[in-house]
Parts: C-alpha cells; sequence; structure tokens
C-alpha cells in the first residue's frame, strides 16, 4: 500500500542487550512443537516454573490461548496456520526483545512456519523442543475428545488425521512425552540452556 513507505521504525535508546544484562540471562524463544495431545503446554508450563523459580524471566504462549484473542479470527486451514504461526512468531520476537525466555506451545505442523519464526531472530535465539510422542499415545490421552470429533469428521483439517504433520528434521532438543517423565523433560530442557549459556550473562 501507498501509505507504508511513510512507516520508519523508531530506535529506542535502550536494546536488546541491555535489557539482557538488566535481567542476568539471555533470552530466547523455547518453541514448542508436537500433536495435540503431546503435552507441549503441560511442558512449556512445567519448565516455566522451575525458570520461574530459578529467578528468571519468562512467558508462555500457547496455542488455544492465543486463539481466544489475537488470532480469534483464524481458522485451521494451511493459509490460517501459517498466519497463526506469523503472528506468533511476532510477538515472540517481540519478548526476545524485551530479554524475556518465552515459551511457545503450538501444534505449527509444518517445517517452513518454523523456519519462518527462527529466521525471525538472531542465531541461537530459536530452540525447537519436539516434543514426540506417537499418535496413538496422543488418542489415547485425548483429554478435549478432539481426535474421537476428527475421525467422526466432525473438526476437519485436523493434524495428523485429515492435515499432516512434518517432524522437526534437527531440533535442538527431543523430548518423548511417553517414555519420560515430565520431571524428566524439564530436566532435559533445563540441562540445555545451562550448558549452552543461556541462563547467564
Amino acid at each position: 500500500m501507498e501509505e507504508k513507505k511513510f512507516i520508519i521504525p523508531h530506535e529506542g535508546n535502550i536494546k536488546k542487550e541491555d535489557r539482557q544484562r538488566q535481567k542476568g540471562h539471555k533470552s530466547a524463544i523455547l518453541w514448542f512443537t508436537g500433536l495435540s495431545g503431546s503435552g507441549k503446554s503441560t511442558l512449556a508450563h512445567a519448565v516455566e516454573d522451575r525458570l520461574f523459580e530459578m529467578g528468571f524471566h519468562t512467558y508462555v504462549l500457547d496455542g488455544d490461548n492465543i486463539r481466544t484473542g489475537l488470532n480469534k479470527d483464524l481458522g485451521f486451514s494451511a493459509e490460517d496456520r501459517e498466519e497463526n504461526i506469523r503472528r506468533i512468531g511476532e510477538v515472540a520476537k517481540l519478548f526476545v526483545d524485551a530479554g524475556i525466555f518465552v515459551l511457545s506451545a503450538f501444534i505449527s505442523p509444518y517445517k517452513k512456519d518454523r523456519e519462518l519464526v527462527r529466521n525471525l531472530v538472531e542465531k541461537d535465539e530459536f530452540i525447537e523442543i519436539y516434543v514426540k510422542c506417537p499418535l496413538e499415545v496422543c488418542e489415547q490421552r485425548d483429554v478435549k475428545g478432539l481426535y474421537q470429533k476428527a475421525r467422526a469428521g466432525i473438526i476437519k483439517n485436523f493434524t495428523g488425521i485429515d492435515d499432516p504433520y512434518e517432524e522437526p528434521e534437527n531440533p535442538e532438543i527431543v523430548v518423548e512425552t511417553d517414555k519420560e517423565t515430565l520431571e524428566e523433560s524439564v530436566n532435559k530442557i533445563i540441562k540445555y540452556l545451562e550448558e549452552k549459556g543461556y541462563l547467564g550473562i
């Protein structure tokens, strides 16, 4: 649009590095991806609990929560899913700039959409966490009854049933929620953050 040429981003005096130094730790996107029922939200909140207890600044962006507000105008077509993740990526980027660990729990089934978010931030500021769990186990859990509705044709474009899930090829972390306890998965993620130097400046 013609008006866009008049948009000039304003640069503030306080930078991301200043905010990180104030908080005493680096900031990054912890991107939890996996099938519905794999345990993404449960794990993201458990990791946030641990980080919060350790004195770090955090915030969780959860798929269902975001779809009741920021993205309530979007459906579940491939195009809407792409826009859903694009918006989330931009919001997550703001949190990183604010010096905060942002934990994003979204199915995000398409590799290109996850890669788009990775490319929004600097190297090492996007940590892809594949919450791996077999479809049959996710269906057995099915706490929301979504798989049952998808199998019955009531819900369309449901990931894993009539819409694909593209597994991450090189995620930074893989947790297998059908084999690991919640505590084991949390410990694995915290250990990664410690070893890679995220928890200090």
